[in-house]
């Protein structure tokens, strides 16, 4: 790498041209009681990272965007306030609006949750992974997130961009080293056996696969395995495959977040659209004690999985892109 190539962090951060202001206060939410601050959510070790996490993280894409603006910073308040300190966003959600919802509560709150935003799937070299970073930490308002992704690592052309000798995973190692990211990681919903790929061959920190118990596309049977070797922190998404694993006869949201926690992952990303559906499920994690047996979770694949292929051919086609729906 040149030094023309380098860029300090000063520079990085004086070219994002950063200004942390005041929030307003947020307006109360109709139907919300006080929080509960007496209870907790369990945590765990996010892996080689170190950090404490929920168990339960708020996902901020499309189910967040669906809350009308001037209440996204109350719904973030109530989250923390009950227990969440992990706040999942990404520029491709809503196009920058969810990260802007999330800096209006990171304006007073920034000490007090863990987060991590994504470079979009469009960028995969070095020079534009390093311009969107740029735009997200001004919406974000801060210096630095706890944790930058590859937004949906796609096929193994997809891979292979991303580890050109000018592609984006050669950005995400410079922010890094810089500090703006203290950590790193890739997303995937398209296939486990890429994600393995990519987990065994680069030096990340984190990652974020969709599993839930329908199984599709082997993200827990190859890639889940891959990254606990690595001790890498593991973030699951789609617990309910976006709603799809709901529904009579099946089971209840509650049983597919124990699913989820009964895996060697360190936390859920959960969108939740309602204030009902995030006491839910704070609930569901407070009570969690202990994890499935292996025959309950068994028992729970074979439910699901006449609904294998259906799910692997909806994350395969599925875009993050912040569609404003519930």
């Amino acid at each position: 790498m040149s030094s023309q190539d380098r860029i300090s962090r000063r520079e990085f951060l004086e070219r994002s041209s950063l200004a942390v202001g005041a929030v307003a206060a947020a307006p109360a939410l109709a139907g919300v009681g006080p929080l509960e601050a007496a209870a907790t959510i369990p945590r765990r070790t996010l892996g080689r990272t170190g950090v404490s996490v929920s168990i339960l993280a708020m996902g901020c894409g499309s189910r967040f965007l669906a809350y009308p603006a001037d209440q996204a910073t109350a719904v973030l308040e109530q989250a923390v306030g009950l227990g969440i300190n992990y706040l999942d966003t990404a520029m491709d959600y809503g196009k920058g609006e969810s990260e802007t919802r999330v800096g209006r509560f990171l304006a007073t709150r920034r000490r007090d949750v863990f987060v991590a935003t994504k470079v979009p799937t469009g960028a995969r070299t070095r020079d534009a992974a390093l311009r969107e970073v740029e735009a997200s930490l001004k919406r974000l308002q801060t210096d630095h997130v706890d944790l930058l992704h590859l937004h949906g690592l796609g096929d193994a052309a997809d891979l292979a961009k991303i580890e050109a000798a000018d592609g984006a995973l050669k950005a995400l190692y410079e922010l890094r080293a810089q500090k703006v990211a203290r950590f790193v990681g890739m997303t995937s919903h398209s296939d486990g056996t890429v994600m393995a790929s990519a987990i065994e061959r680069h030096d990340l920190d984190c990652v974020q696969m969709a599993m839930n118990p329908a199984r599709a596309l082997r993200f827990e049977e190859l890639a889940l395995p891959a990254a606990n070797r690595k001790n890498l922190g593991v973030i699951l998404m789609k617990v309910t495959g976006q709603d799809k694993l709901l529904g009579a006869g099946q089971a209840n949201a509650a049983s597919l977040l124990r699913y989820a926690w009964s895996l060697p992952i360190s936390t859920a990303v959960c969108g939740m659209p309602k204030v009902e559906f995030l006491a839910a499920n704070v609930a569901a994690a407070r009570a969690y004690a202990e994890p499935f047996s292996p025959a309950e979770m068994d028992r729970l694949r074979k439910q699901y999985a006449v609904q294998t292929v259906a799910m692997a051919r909806f994350f395969t086609g599925h875009r993050d892109d912040g569609t404003w729906t519930v």
